[in-house]
């Protein structure tokens, strides 16, 4: 089954594929992501982290006011701007990255998004959005960037959509969208944050076939976070959810035709946080550096305003960032945020973080919430079935030696371990 899946995959990829989109993508993400990762495991050896992979947030606006949202979206506009934007990049690809996730806010709603991109060629950039300002004019010209590739959020049918995404006709237009960007030959991905909501309409093998159908090429399942100044815990996912998704998703990755994204797992199904191993960070509207988007603290900043040192040494010298890492790793193998919010308090107040949001409330929701489980559940790995993708985790998206030697930690600390007490 995983060799006829991959063998369909690959034909799939090799005809459905503008061949210089391939090639870039091939290149830039394939050949040259995999040197970054390379990169980092040689720096790890020497104590240091500074993340192959970094988030962007670059516009805090929305169109839209979904459910749970940590972005102030409602807050007067933040952009980054282009010239700290390059300064960024630039100084990244010193370090050997290439690859960016362009995140918001809706990045659309950037006025020089293409354009910014546009100046680096020798990079790969994944655009997270709605889908709805990629009319066929923006597609065409991602189509001829080449390196771009856009991530778009499908959240449930019309009546979900517009509940989760607090507004109306949401999953007509995202569709539209995505129709543009396959129309116009654009490597083209559709992800799904999973709540109670959706699970049952699109945690389906018939979704993952009406991707294929339509032309998508690759799809990720991430699960809804309760976060921001209205979160809302009704919408997770039950520890059985989760781990139905987890199931799922192997079995899909040994089945069909469509990469399948897993940010959480490595290829023995041991769950990890992408911060807590250090592979991604995030930088916010502001230029603020966070753990990930959902850690909403910082001590250091991108622009040469408030931190004149270059962005490797604020990487490599963030006594908050190697204390995030630590106290991470050691309590638990998933989610610090969601499992142990009490323990991310103090570490917080104890480096004097500052709240990194317009809000100035990101403290006072951290000290409201409670212990909830979250990708971690011991006992219940679930190995990749697909030899391709076990392969590669084991290469390049694993722990990095992070957890080694604090099971027992875990075993103390975690959020299984707290509520099963």
């Amino acid at each position: 089954m995983t060799l006829l899946a991959s063998f369909k995959l690959a034909k799939r990829v090799l005809l459905e594929t503008d061949k210089r989109l391939l090639w870039k993508l091939a290149y830039n993400m394939g050949f040259k992501g995999a040197l970054s990762v390379h990169r980092h495991k040689l720096r790890l050896k020497r104590g240091q982290v500074f993340p192959p992979f970094l988030y962007v947030s670059i516009i805090n606006t929305c169109n839209l006011r979904c459910q749970g949202c940590w972005v102030d979206v409602s807050m007067k506009q933040e952009t980054i701007k282009p010239a700290a934007f390059h300064q960024l990049v630039r100084e990244a690809k010193q370090m050997g990255n290439v690859f960016f996730g362009i995140v918001g806010g809706e990045p659309f709603m950037h006025p020089n998004l293409l354009e910014m991109l546009a100046e680096h060629p020798d990079c790969y950039f994944q655009i997270f959005t709605n889908g709805h300002f990629i009319t066929p004019k923006r597609a065409k010209q991602m189509w001829r960037l080449g390196n771009v590739t856009p991530l778009i959020s499908v959240e449930g049918t019309e009546i979900v959509s517009d509940e989760r995404r607090g507004r109306g006709n949401v999953l007509s237009k995202t569709m539209q969208g995505l129709h543009n960007a396959l129309d116009a030959g654009v490597f083209t991905g559709v992800c799904t944050s999973l709540a109670r909501s959706n699970i049952d309409d699109l945690l389906r093998e018939e979704w993952i076939d009406r991707l294929v159908e339509m032309g998508v090429l690759y799809t990720w399942f991430h699960v809804y976070r309760p976060m921001g100044p209205n979160p809302n815990p009704a919408l997770c996912l039950t520890s059985e959810q989760a781990i139905r998704a987890r199931k799922f998703v192997v079995e899909m990755r040994a089945k069909k035709p469509i990469v399948i994204v897993d940010a959480y797992h490595d290829g023995e199904g041991k769950a990890l946080c992408p911060a807590a191993t250090g592979i991604s960070h995030h930088i916010n509207p502001w230029g603020d550096i966070e753990p990930c988007p959902i850690v909403q603290f910082s001590t250091e900043s991108i622009h040469s305003t408030t931190d004149t040192r270059p962005l490797k040494q604020k990487f490599l010298r963030s006594a908050f960032l190697a204390d995030f890492r630590k106290l991470a790793a050691e309590t638990t193998r998933g989610c610090i945020v969601l499992e142990r919010p009490d323990l991310l308090k103090k570490l917080v107040e104890a480096h004097g973080a500052k709240d990194a949001t317009a809000r100035k409330t990101a403290l006072a929701e951290l000290d409201a919430m409670t212990v909830r489980t979250s990708q971690y559940a011991p006992g219940t790995e679930i190995p990749e079935k697909n030899v391709f993708y076990r392969l590669a985790k084991r290469l390049f998206f694993n722990d990095f030696g992070a957890y080694t030697g604090h099971d027992a930690r875990h075993a103390q600390d975690s959020a299984p371990a707290v509520l099963g007490r």
